[in-house]
């Protein structure tokens, strides 16, 4: 009888996506989202099991208490284009009339000038994509209070073009889940950003505003069904870009843990800071750790930080030389400290691994590159950049980070994603 329900206990737990026992130490996490009062998420409130948009939110709602603490468990593909009868909406639900072909033509030939009177239709088409911006955002964003837990059941939980967002949230935890990037149907092209212009997406696939105390663990973020590689061509030969980030914390965020987590096929990753202009937010917040992460053909921001304190420990960095910018990206007034992280960047040096946004701090321990030494605080004084930091996570919590890059590798690749066995090193 024991045995049997020993047995019975293991399957529920297999069933509800739950870490088996001898991973119960990770039901905590590590760094920064572990200091202070903690991050427990909806431990002990009201259990939701959802499997459309629709029920996701109205769990989200908590019958009218949004804020008391719930378990939110997903079940299979939640659409964020999916309205309350099943149906899927797409670009012509947004904004009837809308053409992107017409939308380009707008600007001529090289991208550099609007002009509401270069055609008829140029006026109509600035209004129906500023509409169907709107539109879409309204149906596709859904925001997580505070006290809540949201959690894949098992390993094909996914959140399909939903923008999932924190907006002064406390204490949230978002565990096995696989978020694939939303499709901004309205992109803008931008013509004086950058030396030749540039698309500016709207719509991560997590955005964190001014939140506190969360913990992103064991999810997968990519562009999956829509890569930027089968994106329709734009100006000067590009593809338009129709995501923006994976994962952006800003506006004074803090206390933030991402682990055991996967990063692939997408531009830019992750985003830790609002603007070089949002200091009086940002500054003495943004403290953030990224520990055993897994991050796949990511062309630049893994992270990318302005001033926050930002412990980056145990990651793995794979892609081709020729498909990424850089890996770590020292911002204003940025203080990265980055610690025993793998880098394999086939024909590639270690300068992929670091490069300069207005920082002036860079700290690297015991890193490696294509498993070598990486001296990345060389790279970094190449460019400009101090190891003096001002601060060190040992100093601040307690954690243990791998000490050899085959323990890293066999560590993140076994465990980083949904569906993964939980338990730390």
């Amino acid at each position: 009888m024991r045995r049997a329900a020993v047995l019975l206990t293991c399957l529920c737990l297999g069933l509800l996506g739950a870490p088996s026992p001898a991973a119960a130490a990770e039901r905590a996490p590590v760094g920064w989202a572990a200091t202070g009062t903690g991050t427990t998420g909806g431990a002990g409130g009201t259990a939701w099991t959802v499997h459309t948009r629709a029920e996701l939110k109205e769990a989200l709602a908590n019958r009218g208490d949004p804020t008391a603490p719930k378990v939110i468990r997903v079940v299979g593909d939640i659409d964020g284009h999916e309205a309350d009868d099943g149906s899927l909406l797409g670009e012509q639900d947004y904004a009837p009339g809308y053409d992107l072909a017409k939308y380009l033509s707008c600007f001529g030939e090289d991208g550099a000038t609007w002009s509401d009177t270069r055609f008829a239709y140029c006026g109509p088409q600035r209004r129906l994509r500023q509409t169907g911006s709107n539109n879409e955002k309204a149906q596709i964003q859904l925001t997580v209070p505070s006290n809540t837990t949201l959690v894949g059941v098992g390993g094909d939980a996914r959140l399909l073009g939903v923008f999932l967002t924190v907006n002064t949230g406390t204490n949230i935890i978002v565990r096995n889940l696989r978020l694939e990037a939303p499709v901004d149907h309205f992109t803008t092209w931008s013509p004086g950003d950058g030396t030749q212009g540039s698309w500016n997406a709207r719509f991560d696939a997590m955005t964190v505003i001014t939140g506190k105390h969360i913990w992103v663990d064991h999810c997968t973020f990519t562009d999956g069904r829509f890569p930027d590689r089968a994106a329709p061509l734009g100006f000067h030969g590009e593809r338009v870009q129709r995501h923006d980030g994976l994962l952006d914390i800003e506006d004074g965020s803090d206390f933030v843990t991402v682990s055991d987590s996967r990063f692939t096929d997408h531009d830019k990753a992750i985003l830790i800071g609002s603007g070089d202009g949002r200091g009086d937010r940002d500054r003495g917040h943004l403290k953030v750790t990224l520990v055993r992460n897994l991050f796949t053909d990511i062309a630049q921001r893994g992270p990318r930080v302005r001033f926050g304190q930002v412990h980056v420990v145990n990651n793995v960095y794979r892609g081709r030389a020729s498909d990424t910018r850089y890996a770590l990206g020292a911002g204003l007034e940025s203080a990265i400290f980055s610690e025993r992280n793998v880098f394999r960047y086939r024909d590639g040096g270690p300068a992929l691994a670091v490069a300069d946004y207005g920082g002036d701090r860079f700290r690297d321990t015991g890193s490696w590159f294509n498993g070598r030494p990486a001296r990345l605080n060389a790279v970094a004084s190449g460019l400009g950049l101090t190891s003096e930091v001002g601060w060190d996570p040992a100093e601040v919590y307690p954690y243990r980070a791998l000490t050899s890059p085959a323990a890293v590798e066999r560590h993140v690749l076994h465990h980083a994603g949904t569906g993964r066995p939980y338990g730390q090193p």
